[in-house]
């Protein structure tokens, strides 16, 4: 009596499965005019720890199409465009420019970038210390075509 319930629970589960995979994702890339410039160490760095989360050079693994993995890849690339986007780096305001650069500076040597889970897929984006002292001193001195601070 038991098995037929359990080839119905797996089953069920195979269904559900095969459903959500229906469910839509927004995965873009759309372009962008007014990208950060940088020396080409920092943006070496950047390309390779921060932009498919931080840009609009998103590179979709094979693993960001199978949900429920799909829909927290999607949902972590969007809010890391929302709280810092490389691609639109001319539109942000010069004191937004700013605390950005404080802020990369700060959670890069605190070692909260890039964020822990990302790291074993994405071997290429451990920061050794040389990454970070270079991201922290550009960052640190305003950053390449960053106007003046504020006052």
């Amino acid at each position: 009596m038991r098995r037929p319930t359990l080839r119905s629970a797996r089953l069920a589960l195979g269904g559900l499965f095969i459903a959500i995979q229906l469910v839509p994702i927004r995965r873009d890339n759309p372009s962008s005019a007014r990208r950060l410039t940088a020396p080409a160490p920092v943006q070496s760095i950047l390309a390779r720890a921060c932009a498919d989360c931080h840009s609009h050079d998103t590179i979709w693994p094979w693993y960001s199409y199978v949900a429920p993995v799909s829909w927290l890849v999607a949902r972590d690339v969007h809010e890391g465009r929302r709280h810092l986007n490389f691609s639109d780096w001319g539109q942000y305001s010069s004191a937004d420019r700013w605390k950005k650069l404080a802020l990369l500076s700060t959670v890069v040597q605190e070692g909260e970038m890039p964020l822990w889970f990302y790291i074993p897929l994405h071997s290429a984006a451990r920061l050794s210390p040389d990454d970070i002292s270079t991201l922290s001193m550009w960052a640190d001195s305003g950053g390449e075509e960053t106007p003046s601070p504020p006052h």
